[in-house]
């Protein structure tokens, strides 16, 4: 196996075991966490807060190289402005997850965990991607 895909698969198996060990695979411990009226779990947010903390970190060190630690050139995000497709896109996000409880990363990862509403929610995220695409190719034509 080259490095590269080694890679992958260790940042693959990081990520996943963080997000159920954290409860972001769990849709009830998340819509638990966005019920700000109710039965409010703050935990999350100390999950998030940690997360924004290492990706902090790892974007400052990210910019101050050309080459990232595997050889391959480094890309990083250049936009910096809010558009209308930026605003929509983000408010879609946070509607279904809050309606499903699951975001994309822990929606594969329940899947794995053979959870049905995973597959419901990951083939309805399929189908919003295929979307996407059709209508920024009429959109380009």
């Amino acid at each position: 196996m080259n490095r590269h895909l080694l890679s992958a698969l260790i940042t693959g198996l990081v990520f996943g075991l963080g997000l159920l060990v954290s409860g972001l695979a769990n849709p009830a411990k998340v819509l638990a966490f966005l019920d700000l009226a109710g039965a409010w779990d703050p935990s999350l947010a100390l999950v998030m807060a940690a997360a924004v903390a290492v990706g902090l970190v790892g974007f400052r060190q990210a910019r101050r190289r050309n080459q990232s630690l595997l050889g391959g050139p480094m890309r990083l995000p250049t936009a910096n402005q809010l558009d209308r497709r930026l605003v929509l896109g983000a408010l879609g996000f946070g509607v279904g997850w809050g309606l499903a409880g699951f975001c994309p990363g822990p929606a594969l990862v329940a899947l794995g965990a053979g959870e049905l509403k995973a597959l419901v929610f990951v083939a309805a995220m399929l189908a919003g991607m295929a979307l996407f695409e059709l209508l920024e190719k009429r959109r380009a034509a």
